[in-house]
């Protein structure tokens, strides 16, 4: 949904640096969602888990947040 309004906004400023801004939070809003969603999944399910599966977890998450930024 944000995609479609971001295309949108993007389709009636018919401008290019508008549209490279509103591309620009677009890369922001994306990991910053994701984070989140992990963080709280991961909080709900930490009691259940030990720790090394914790950090197991943890590493993926930098590993698909640094793959994504690369």
């Amino acid at each position: 949904m944000i995609e479609l309004t971001a295309a949108i906004i993007m389709l009636v400023t018919n401008d290019v640096r508008k549209a490279v801004v509103v591309n620009s939070i677009l890369a922001i809003v994306g990991p910053l969602i994701f984070i989140i969603t992990m963080t709280v999944g991961i909080y709900q399910i930490a009691g259940q888990l030990s720790y090394a599966k914790l950090i197991l977890i943890f590493t993926g998450v930098v590993l698909i947040l640094a793959g994504v930024h690369k």
